[in-house]
């Protein structure tokens, strides 16, 4: 059978102007697993990211390990199928009907921007409406299209996919928690509520054979784990 590891980017900058770049810890992160997947001896045939930049560096500072280690590294394929949802459109779209007095927004938003637990409520409001359909927005990718942009980055790694292939996915949350739930065929709502669990740089491996899919392991971060520093292990 084929693996497929599903990979969350290291962690970003979170309060920073621009999230979408690695922290210095974030880095730090794809190297340790980088170099803990070399210590395995687990190479890749094929390294796909999507196109946002905490993805591709992360899948940068993780294979460049494999490379220094002697291993083969493929080159990094992009498909924007596993980039992540746009937070900033679903609160937008969103939080305006969980919070239609503007005072309360604002609360909510000062809340949110000072804590990442005020954040997490609140976006996890504002994706309840989005994955429900019932609120659906013109400018906004909705939920349904979302799941099927997912699927079919999926359904294009395992065409013409060699029966022992490994393929790497460096991707984020929400694709990971979709293909949770289109694999293991949980709900949407359920899946999401493991959403906050997957750690930075963490990794869930698929098995395929043909077309037909199983979910092996999820959110493994043991090479962080091993560190004994508990700061290594983040989620933002």
């Amino acid at each position: 059978m084929g693996s497929i590891y599903l990979i969350r980017h290291g962690q970003a900058s979170f309060g920073t102007l621009d999230y979408d770049v690695l922290s210095p810890l974030g880095k730090r992160q794809a190297e340790i697993l980088g170099a803990h997947l070399s210590r395995l001896g687990v190479g890749f045939d094929r390294c796909i990211s999507g196109s946002l930049k905490r993805q591709q560096h992360t899948a940068s500072a993780t294979l460049e390990q494999l490379h220094l280690a002697g291993m083969k590294t493929p080159a990094i394929e992009t498909d924007p199928a596993f980039d992540e949802i746009n937070i900033d459109a679903v609160l937008q779209a969103h939080l305006p009907d969980l919070f239609p007095a503007h005072q309360d927004l604002q609360r909510a938003l000062q809340q949110a921007a000072a804590q990442p637990s005020s954040f997490q409520r609140l976006f996890g409001q504002a994706i309840e409406q989005w994955i429900s359909g019932k609120h659906e927005k013109a400018t906004l990718e909705s939920w349904n299209s979302f799941r099927e942009r997912v699927q079919g980055g999926l359904n294009r790694l395992l065409v013409d996919a060699p029966p022992q292939a490994r393929i790497a996915v460096f991707t984020s949350g929400g694709p990971i928690i979709t293909l949770l739930h289109l694999i293991a065929g949980i709900s949407a709502h359920r899946a999401f509520e493991y959403a906050w669990q997957i750690a930075n740089t963490s990794f869930s491996q698929l098995r395929f054979q043909g077309n037909v899919v199983t979910l092996t392991s999820f959110n493994s971060h043991a090479h962080l784990e091993m560190m004994q520093t508990p700061e290594l292990i983040t989620y933002l």
